[in-house]
Parts: structure tokens; C-alpha cells; sequence
């Protein structure tokens, strides 16, 4: 049976809102985007459709999705614009999650064929070692050390470590000011790593959780918080009299999808799909990101 037919009759969690044109601007009315169903899709959009009779030859991975007749991908929950859950209407939107489900639905997945499984950032490598997710999409930085142990398909995205600070605290030029401060991120993080390998008189804190860092500094129990840019903007936009980002990027972070180790099928088979789908790249990025002010074009994959 042919598995194909458009996103927007598949629900309100899905893509359904990616219209390929500028025309689609509406302001997200939640943090990580519009929740609405999209409605009418219009003469002047496009829907990308559900992938039928997909065969992707020498990929254990899809192997494993077809025979269990789901896709299990990991992501993050609690980063606005990005990968957030909306624990009371059970909504998933953001910028990574909208590209997972492209990614899926490439490959012949509907919605309801998805399973969304949070991983914290220390336990990505392992959760894809062990199978418990077939591919992972959440601001998954590319490095070498990553990939000794994992394959990535991207970069689909390009950003750089920034720091989120009180209202009222003076502008930051380098890191260097926060020396003999506290500043927080998430266990296992790229940003994490960097402060403590470079500035060691910057003291750190660390949470499975980038939201709990954001709460320590709402409280004043930290100085500061240290993420991509990308993702203390969310915040940022959820406490505008209260929190900022300051300075400007301090790395470059390529974000890319986490795959098995030695899967080159479906590594190539995500890489095309960006490489080709520049359009719909474009839409994700502007119903998610677009009000964001950051101005950033596709990267090309690797």
C-alpha cells in the first residue's frame, strides 16, 4: 500500500504549517511556534508530502524503523523556538523538531508513526550506541569527539556559544568578564566543555536541563547562562524584562543529526534531502526562528 499523502490532513503537531512561500509570516502565539492546524494551505504554498515505498538499501536503522512500523527520534523538550514540549496541551514545536519531522516523513513516516523521546545532552552518544533512538535532532553540536563514536548527517544549521544574563547587567565582550562569576549550562554540553577547558576562573554549574539553568538565574544563583545563541534567544523572548543575551558568539557550532555509527545510507539519504530541500528548509526555519531577528542561511552539508 502507497504511504503517501499530504502533511496538512496528518494534525496540529505535524508540519502542517510549513508553507514554502514568504507569505507564511504569522507570528508563533507560543514559544517554538504556532500550534494552530494552518488552516487553508492557499494557492501560492506548497506541502511537502509522506514519502511512499522508500527503500533505503544497507541502512540497519531503517531496517529497524520498518520492522517496528514507527520512527523513535531523540529531541529536546524544553528549549523555546527550538525543541519544546508544551506539557499542558502536549504540543511539540521548534526549529529541530519540525526538521526531525521532515526527516520522517521523508522516509515514509507519518505523525502518528513518531515517537519524540527526550534525551539530555550528556546521554545523546549512548542512547544512539544503544538503539533507543534511531536518529537524534536537537541542537546536537558536530565534533570530532562525537564522531569516534556516532555518524552525523548536516550540518543543518549553524550558530555559536552566547551567554543569557540579567536585564541589568552591563554588556559582555568576551568571557573573560565572567571571571570569578558562576555561569550555567547543560551536563555534557559544547559550552560547558569550552569553559572549563579555557576559562578555568569562571565557576560553573551544571543541570541535565538548560531551563533549570534559566531558573538559577531568574533567582539571582547564577550569573549567567552559556548555550548557542540560538537557544537563549528563546528565553530571552519568554522574559524580555528580565533576561538578555549579550555579546556576540564566542564559537561556531554546526548543529547535525546524530546517527548510528557506520549508517552512511542514511546519512546520505538525510543529506540529500537537505541539500535538496533548501525551500523547505527556509519555511521550518522562518515559522520557528523568523521573528527571532537572527538572520542565518542553510549551511552546506558536509
Amino acid at each position: 500500500m502507497r504511504r503517501t499523502r499530504t502533511l496538512a490532513g496528518i494534525g496540529i503537531a505535524t508540519v502542517a504549517l510549513l508553507a514554502l512561500t514568504a507569505c507564511n509570516s504569522g507570528s508563533p502565539s507560543s514559544p517554538g511556534g504556532d500550534t494552530g492546524d494552518g488552516g487553508d494551505a492557499g494557492e501560492d504554498s506548497t506541502w511537502f508530502e509522506v514519502a511512499s515505498d522508500v527503500s533505503l538499501e544497507g541502512s540497519p536503522t531503517f531496517d529497524k524503523m520498518q520492522e517496528a512500523d514507527k520512527v523513535t527520534i531523540g529531541v529536546k523538550e524544553d528549549q523555546p523556538g527550538l525543541g519544546y514540549l508544551d506539557v499542558t496541551t502536549g504540543e511539540r514545536t521548534g526549529f529541530d523538531v519540525d526538521i526531525a519531522r521532515w526527516i520522517a516523513a521523508s522516509l515514509g513516516f507519518d505523525e502518528d508513526k513518531i515517537e519524540f523521546k527526550p534525551i539530555a545532552s550528556a546521554n545523546r552518544e549512548q542512547a544512539i550506541i544503544n538503539g533507543d533512538v534511531d536518529y537524534y535532532v536537537g541542537t546536537y553540536s558536530i565534533n570530532d569527539k562525537r564522531k569516534e563514536l556516532i555518524d552525523f548527517a548536516g550540518p543543518y544549521f549553524v550558530t555559536g556559544q552566547g551567554l543569557l544574563v540579567a536585564a541589568d547587567t552591563p554588556e559582555a565582550e568576551k568571557l573573560e568578564d565572567f571571571n570569578g562569576k558562576t555561569v550555567c549550562s547543560a551536563t555534557g554540553s559544547t559550552p560547558i566543555q569550552n569553559i572549563k577547558a579555557n576559562f578555568p576562573e569562571i565557576k560553573t554549574q551544571e543541570y541535565d536541563l538548560y531551563s533549570a539553568c534559566v531558573e538559577d538565574l531568574l533567582s539571582g544563583k547564577v550569573d549567567a547562562v552559556t548555550t548557542d545563541q540560538a537557544i537563549l534567544i528563546g528565553y530571552a523572548a519568554q522574559y524580555p524584562d528580565e533576561l538578555k543575551v549579550t555579546g556576540g558568539l564566542f564559537t561556531e557550532e554546526r548543529y547535525g543529526v546524530g546517527l548510528a555509527k557506520g549508517d552512511t545510507a542514511l546519512q546520505e539519504h538525510i543529506n540529500t534531502l537537505f541539500t535538496d530541500g533548501g525551500d523547505i528548509w527556509q519555511a521550518i526555519f522562518d515559522k520557528n526562528l523568523g521573528s527571532s531577528g537572527i538572520e542565518v542561511e542553510q549551511p552546506a552539508v558536509d
